[in-house]
């Protein structure tokens, strides 16, 4: 059996290490598009809550379930992401915000799993009982859990995902200082919005679009982000 040598495996192990941020920028570019077209389905599907009839449980059924059967694989991408975030700030990852940062992902993909549930049950009892379903009290109370999962918690968590992210980039210098203040700002615009439109929810995939865009085209190009490896620990006095 063939033993490599010690420069062959430090040549794979940094081939590996950078296919990791070329993979992660393409999930993060997966999940963007995949949660981007299911809450896009799920938007124009449903009317609003004033005027929810419960009409759309017959014509739309077909679109919403679509919807909903593409929420599970942009939740695997999202997880990818999220992990590939974390490798790229190495050793010097500052624990407290990267718990915040994991945290708040993980929360933020658990309150919509949480959601689609809720929407799925709508679709799920409405088969049961088209002719009474739509008109019991059931219906409005389903329906304002889902929109307070969507419009309230989820917002928030997917902020301070942003502002946590967007607070590592700053210590660390791993991403542009720019694209680090207009996460702030996005951040910001997440964690004080209060609206019952879904449409608002699309800022966060966006968000990770345009990162891992830029992530997979710097890696593409040969160069790359100064990585917290590349950088020296500032020494304390």
């Amino acid at each position: 059996m063939n033993v490599p040598a010690s420069g062959d495996t430090s040549i794979v192990k940094g081939e590996r290490r950078a296919a990791t941020p070329i993979a992660g920028a393409i999930a993060g570019i997966l999940f963007a598009v995949l949660f981007g077209v299911s809450i896009t389905l799920m938007t124009t599907t449903m009317p609003s809550l004033s005027q929810d009839t419960g009409a759309w449980l017959e014509t739309g059924a077909g679109r919403f379930k679509l919807a909903l059967g593409l929420l599970p694989f942009a939740g695997l991408f999202f997880l990818w992401f999220i992990a590939v975030a974390r490798e790229r700030l190495g050793r010097f990852e500052d624990q407290f915000f990267s718990t915040v940062f994991l945290g708040s992902g993980l929360l933020f993909l658990a309150m919509m799993f949480a959601a689609a549930a809720s929407a799925g049950a709508l679709v799920a009892a409405y088969a049961h009982d088209p002719a009474g379903f739509a008109a019991s009290s059931t219906y409005p109370y389903a329906r304002q859990i889902m929109a307070q999962i969507f419009g309230v918690y989820a917002l928030r968590m997917a902020a301070i995902f942003l502002i946590s992210q967007a607070t590592l980039w700053m210590r660390t210098g791993v991403m542009p200082r720019w694209m680090a203040l207009l996460t702030y700002a996005l951040a910001l615009v997440l964690l004080f919005i209060f609206t019952e439109s879904q449409w608002v929810i699309l800022v966060f995939p966006a968000w990770v679009f345009m990162v891992s865009v830029y992530i997979l085209l710097t890696h593409l190009a040969g160069g790359r982000p100064a990585a917290p490896e590349d950088t020296p620990r500032p020494q304390s006095r």
